[in-house]
């Protein structure tokens, strides 16, 4: 445990409804023990009943949903239709809940997603006035099929985006142009709903919004509700025997240390929610947490298994993950436990029977049911653990947790604490731990938790004006209702340009009146809103050509490519051939004890420097780039341990992107005496780019592989050394311009991350990267300090 901050508890006291309430709603409200709002809900209603854009952004909590429920059912009441959208089908059936536990009179709320069969989809068009749904089935059904919905839209009074902080980059960018679609379409059945958007807590949140909307809006960011103490523990797993890439020490993995953790803390009776980052180790941490309690039983001997619970019944097999053929690999005993000693030293005295079937993995791609039955069991306490990606972080109803465990940084400051969150909603006191990965930037924030505590959360970055993204919405909305001039203003200022070039591809054809969709094809097909916006490569079951799902194409070369492992709803699949031409994927099911990581290799030219600065001796740089990358091999590791088992080749095509990339370079007169000392100035620039990639994510909302790099000692554009990070999308994704204009910050804690890893010569934790192409070859990680120290002015140290 490298830290432990303690954060204070916070009291509130209720205030009274406003006077245009229903008083109906208040009665039933107070039945369900709500008697007032709290300033900051109070604060949202008046905004929105007002006519005003709105966007609240608190903590977890703080009663988000309260706020714009409020008004949404009050304008219901008043004859008029709600939208409410949501990232997630969890979070919608549980919005559905809490309206049909309020049932206010008049509200017919439906859920609209890929769930809802042919018959609920009739009923919620022909009655439906509180409509949940996604961005996905708003781009895909109900924009281009807005005549069925046309008393719908007629009467829609506000539009509620919640957890919109999660519309971040790509994805973010094209939410963008369905929400700017979805107001063309209400304006021309003559509405203009108030947009109430619901956030973690956010930087610059109004400016956010206005982002997203196309609209103004007012901002509420204070938060008025009452909040217990919590304990937040920083926690680095211990580098053991084991040795990877150029004999650099191993970590043991985050999702081990977790379950440790999971398991003294259930055999403790603390109600606790494990978050990793991918389903298969949420499954790995669910099974390797039930084998632990097994062992601790077993020490006293207790018999294991007791009555069998509804929570059993609850849980949902997963084939082929975990260690191979379904077998356990049990972690050695380790008396630590993150409250200081929760389990006693005898190992489980006093344990209940039946724990291990008190823990369960929650995840997406489960069936329906079986999410329910999950949620319940939690609600409820017959579960006690539960790990599970961030299917739960959003706003999903689970209270009265005690604490909280987060395997590796969840990629901004705004996931961190949505997911400490959870634990302590109902004002008790709460524990909450984060388990650093071995990465550059889960090694800096252990040992710097000044970057966490008492500082301002992230500003969420997206770019609806990219052109891959822009183009097939433009063809959408065109097909949707032919486009005018008076259209353009909605889209942004790039529209007018994009459109000539639609026009020009025979996308879209040009009349006097405006531009037309005039193909056969669905042009809603076009865009890919959760990828690129290129065409989708189907990844299908070679046996029985069952099409388990679609990867991005871009994304295919490193996720489905010969011999990755794809795992879909819990089900291991090893890719046997990837055809680029045809769009498929042929995958088998699997049950290996090794996960892929592709790796490529990268070329890159300057196109355009948009804007420099100086940066100590050297000089910094945003602009436009092309880059070409090839997937040139994959590393495949041990699940359980980390062990690096091979590295295996490919042969696949390389790709071409022009996308936006900051960059900064050295002058000659700086590095030739660094040389003349011996430093390896690529080994050295090559490091300081791998460490710079894993900390951006730290001041841009964006994930390591959503961005890459190249350094050079001499490149040919700028005749110096010099070295890159770019967007990973095409047109960019905004998250190298953040890194331009945050590049001070940016870079001195990219130095800072390598100083704090206690390796000697460099590791994952802090230099090497599971992407590199070239073996990570050369790397220097003193020599990495020393030219990072140079380039910000920090003299010699190192």
């Amino acid at each position: 445990m490298t830290h432990v901050e303690h954060v204070p508890a916070r009291p509130a006291a209720p205030l009274s409804w406003p006077d245009w309430v229903d008083e109906r709603l208040v009665t039933r409200w107070a039945n369900l023990g709500v008697s007032g709002l709290w300033r900051h809900q109070i604060e949202v209603a008046e905004l929105a009943r007002g006519g005003q854009n709105v966007i609240i952004a608190t903590g977890t909590a703080s009663g988000k949903t309260l706020s714009y429920l409020v008004p949404a059912v009050s304008e219901v009441l008043d004859g008029g239709t709600v939208l409410y959208l949501t990232p997630t089908k969890a979070l919608a059936a549980d919005q559905l809940r809490t309206l049909t536990e309020l049932d206010p009179p008049e509200l017919r709320a439906a859920t609209f997603d890929g769930d809802t069969s042919f018959e609920e989809r009739a009923w919620a068009r022909r009655h439906a006035n509180y409509l949940l749904t996604n961005p996905d089935m708003l781009h895909r059904t109900l924009l281009p099929r807005h005549a069925q919905w046309s008393a719908f839209w007629r009467r829609l009074r506000v539009v509620v985006v919640d957890e919109c902080h999660g519309y971040r980059g790509v994805f973010g960018s094209h939410v963008a142009q369905i929400l700017r679609r979805l107001r063309r379409v209400c304006a021309r059945y003559g509405s203009r709903p108030v947009f109430l958007l619901s956030s973690a807590t956010a930087s610059e949140p109004g400016a956010f919004a206005a982002l997203l909307t196309g609209l103004p809006a007012e901002e509420v960011t204070v938060d008025a509700s009452p909040r217990g103490t919590t304990t937040f523990a920083l926690w680095e797993p211990p580098l053991t025997e084991l040795r990877g890439e150029g004999g650099a020490p191993v970590r043991r993995p985050a999702t081990m240390e977790s379950a440790e953790l999971l398991a003294d803390l259930v055999a403790g009776g603390v109600r606790t929610l494990a978050f990793v980052r991918s389903r298969r180790a949420a499954e790995s941490v669910a099974l390797t947490t039930r084998a632990r309690l097994e062992d601790l039983a077993a020490d006293v001997g207790r018999p294991v298994g007791g009555t069998r619970t509804a929570a059993d019944d609850a849980e949902t097999p997963a084939v082929g993950t975990g260690t191979p053929s379904g077998e356990v690999e049990t972690p050695a005993d380790d008396t630590r436990t993150p409250t200081g000693g929760i389990r006693t030293p005898g190992g489980g005295a006093g344990m209940p029977a039946g724990l291990p079937g008190k823990v369960a993995a929650y995840r997406a791609g489960y069936l329906a049911d079986d999410r329910r039955r999950l949620e319940r069991a939690f609600r409820s306490g017959e579960l006690l653990g539960l790990a599970t990606t961030n299917a739960l972080e959003l706003g999903v109803d689970v209270s009265g947790l005690d604490a909280v465990l987060i395997a590796g940084w969840p990629g901004t400051r705004a996931s961190l604490w949505q997911q400490a969150g959870r634990a302590g909603r109902e004002g008790q006191d709460a524990l909450a731990v984060l388990i650093a990965r071995d990465d550059p930037l889960d090694t800096y924030l252990v040992h710097h938790p000044e970057a966490l505590f008492g500082r301002p959360v992230e500003a969420i970055v997206l770019d609806p004006g990219n052109p891959y993204v822009l183009g097939p919405h433009l063809c959408a909305a065109a097909s949707e209702i032919p486009l005018t001039p008076d259209d353009l203003e909605i889209f942004g200022p790039s529209a007018k340009e994009v459109l000539a070039g639609l026009v020009e591809d025979g996308l879209l054809r040009q009349r006097a009146t405006g531009w037309f969709w005039t193909k056969r094809e669905r042009a809603t097909d076009l865009a890919d809103i959760r990828g690129a916006g290129s065409s989708p490569v189907q990844v299908v079951e070679a046996s029985t050509g069952r099409l388990l799902g679609t990867v991005d194409e871009p994304s295919a070369h490193t996720t489905v490519h010969a011999g990755a492992v794809y795992v879909h709803q819990g089900e291991t699949f090893l890719v046997e051939e990837l055809d680029l031409d045809a769009g498929v994927a042929l995958v088998e099911a699997g049950t290996p004890d090794y996960t892929t990581f592709a790796r490529d290799v990268t070329e890159i030219s300057i196109l355009e420097s948009l804007c420099s600065r100086p940066l100590g001796p050297g000089e910094l740089h945003f602009g436009s780039v092309e880059v070409t990358r090839q997937v040139v091999s994959y590393l495949k590791r041990r699940t359980q341990s980390g062990e690096l088992l091979g590295d295996e080749d490919l042969d696949l095509p390389p790709r071409t992107l022009r996308t936006r990339a900051v960059w900064w370079t050295l002058p000659v007169s700086v590095i030739t005496p660094l040389a003349e000392e011996g430093l390896d100035l690529g080994g050295a620039a090559h490091a300081a780019e791998h460490a710079s990639i894993g900390l951006l994510p730290l001041f841009a909302t964006c994930d390591r592989w959503d961005i890459g790099g190249v350094s050079t000692e001499l490149h040919p554009d700028t005749g110096l050394l010099t070295v890159f990070v770019y967007d990973g999308h095409e047109g960019g994704a905004g998250f190298a311009e953040r890194g331009y204009a945050r590049a001070l910050d940016w870079l001195t804690a990219t130095r800072e991350a390598i100083a704090s890893c206690e390796c000697d010569h460099g590791c994952p934790s802090c230099i090497q990267s599971p992407k590199c192409g070239n073996g990570n070859e050369p790397l220097d990680k003193a020599g990495a300090l020393r030219l990072l120290a140079v380039l910000l002015s920090l003299g010699t140290r190192s």
